[in-house]
């Protein structure tokens, strides 16, 4: 049983860079074609040489069809996909990626956005704020940096034309001109809505304040890059049943329930592995899911009617799963 999705055959028509250990990468369709289409907060999923999968956020106007533009931050802290893109993809190279999606969109209902940027994060919200700005939309946009050499699109934050309701913030700068989360959050209203990507640190300590401060869940919308899912001493084997079919395969403590599916013949569709981006996101028909996942909200995961079978696991003896 296989849940692999087609792929897009592209290439790299350009590779720059953009800041510090910052590049970028547009791509085409290989045969000429417009690619499909895509909303503000969109990624992708880039099949790289060495058979890693990573996902990166679309950071060209969602207007255009002829090509995708990606940022990638060199990281050799990670997992090894920006360290690949950055040396081992170039001008000319042909990829497979996935067709866009989107768990990260703008809630065009709200009457003002609050755009929180950390780092290389800024590359769904530059795309949200030039969307904003075609539409009209009232929104301010907080872009928070190391420096200014590692701050990656300034020129073409300059030249745009809502340039003045973007705030730039340098961890090496002044005090003054440094990010007081607090002091932004301090008055949530409603129809205000707040949006934050960036390194895990950066968005625990912004969307922490944010709940202290009495914003409602609905009013926050988050994507993690990456997640820290840790083994715990309380993690025991358990069951899964796959609905479709009845078969039973056990999850040793070891293993997730993604690696003992595929050793069971059962594949499904992954790409972070961390709980973060939502595609291996599975509906859970019985049983009560042990969540360590990044993506769902804390109402949903309380439902406990879905979980990520990539990290999360099982508080019962068995979970049903809708495959």
């Amino acid at each position: 049983m296989s849940h692999q999705l087609p792929t897009i055959p592209v290439r790299v028509s350009r590779k720059q860079q953009e800041a510090v250990d910052i590049a970028t990468f547009e791509l085409v369709a290989e045969d000429g074609c417009p690619l499909p289409g895509f909303s503000a907060g969109s990624h992708v999923d880039v099949h790289l040489p060495g058979g890693l999968t990573r996902q990166y956020s679309l950071c060209n106007d969602a207007a255009e069809s002829h090509r995708y533009l990606l940022g990638v931050l060199r990281d050799p802290a990670s997992r090894g996909g920006s360290v690949v893109m950055h040396d081992q993809v170039h001008e000319g190279q042909l990829l497979q990626i996935s067709a866009p999606a989107n768990h990260f969109a703008l809630a065009h209902q709200a009457s003002r956005h609050l755009l929180l940027a950390g780092g290389i994060g800024v590359t769904p919200l530059l795309c949200m704020a030039e969307r904003l700005a075609h539409t009209g939309a009232d929104f301010e946009m907080h872009y928070c940096t190391r420096s200014p050499e590692r701050t990656a699109f300034r020129q073409r934050i300059a030249n745009a034309g809502f340039a003045p309701r973007v705030h730039f913030h340098f961890d090496d700068g002044a005090a003054e001109q440094k990010l007081d989360i607090a002091a932004l959050l301090a008055a949530p209203a409603e129809g205000v809505h707040l949006y934050v990507c960036g390194p895990r640190g950066f968005m625990d300590a912004v969307l922490n304040s944010a709940r202290a401060q009495g914003w409602p869940e609905d009013q926050l919308h988050y994507e993690f890059f990456a997640g820290a899912v840790t083994a715990s001493s309380t993690d025991t084997s358990f069951e899964v049943q796959i609905a479709s079919s009845g078969q039973v395969v056990v999850v040793p403590q070891d293993k997730t329930v993604v690696q003992a599916l595929a050793e069971a013949g059962v594949d499904v569709q992954v790409s972070c592995e961390q709980g973060v981006c939502g595609t291996c996101l599975t509906r859970v028909i019985e049983g009560i899911p042990d969540h360590k996942d990044f993506y769902l909200t804390p109402e949903e995961q309380v439902a406990n009617d879905q979980f990520t079978p990539c990290c999360s696991r099982s508080r019962s003896a068995r979970l049903v799963l809708d495959l």
